[in-house]
């Protein structure tokens, strides 16, 4: 279980296709804290570490996460959200984030807003899917990329999100720009109440 804040916006240093796996090597400041066996996400999505060098870790993505997820694109160079997993003796400041990618979702449009900047998202719609919870509310939590947010203007198949400039900075939110592809992970309360919803009707 993760929160959906950010630790670290880590640099993919390898990439190999293996059938329909990929296995990514990530370089970042808490590998010497990491073991085999862990779980980290990786612009949302829940990976376990594979194996480790001094300075290195690698996960590997299947088949189901690369065709639900944007990891598939990554390429050597390019910046992944990390978060490990929650302590549970902690205060939660993000909200319940499984680290189970539902979908990705294309950035529309990018507009600063006097030190701060919005993102739109456009998303594939499903009515049935969207019954079961897959969809966003206003001031409702979603995860991009791994990242925390609350939304705003909430549409039938897209949204926007602020990003204040911490975020900006230390996430890969700097290398969002329209045509970007990203990762959704929906609320998962707001899931569960949906889908409990669906039982009365």
């Amino acid at each position: 279980m993760f929160s959906g804040i950010i630790e670290e916006a880590a640099t993919v240093i390898n990439r190999v296709v293996d059938n329909g796996n990929l296995h990514l090597t990530m370089q970042c400041s808490f590998v010497n804290e990491l073991k085999v066996d862990q779980s980290v996400a990786h612009n949302g999505v829940c990976l376990t570490v594979v194996s480790l060098t001094e300075d290195s870790y690698t996960v590997t993505a299947i088949k189901e996460t690369l065709e639900r997820s944007n990891l598939g694109m990554l390429q050597i160079g390019d910046k992944v959200n990390l978060e490990r997993s929650m302590l549970m003796n902690g205060r939660l400041d993000g909200h319940i984030v499984q680290g189970h990618v539902d979908q990705t979702a294309v950035c529309m449009r990018v507009e600063e807003a006097d030190g701060s900047w919005y993102y739109t998202f456009r998303y594939e719609f499903n009515k049935e899917m969207a019954k079961q919870g897959y969809t966003t509310v206003e001031k409702g939590s979603v995860c991009v990329n791994g990242v925390s947010l609350t939304v705003c203007n909430s549409q039938e198949n897209s949204f926007q999100v602020a990003i204040i400039p911490y975020t900006y900075e230390f996430t890969n939110f700097h290398q969002i720009k329209s045509g970007s592809v990203v990762n959704l992970e929906f609320d998962i309360i707001g899931k569960y109440i949906s889908r409990i919803a669906q039982f009365n009707d």
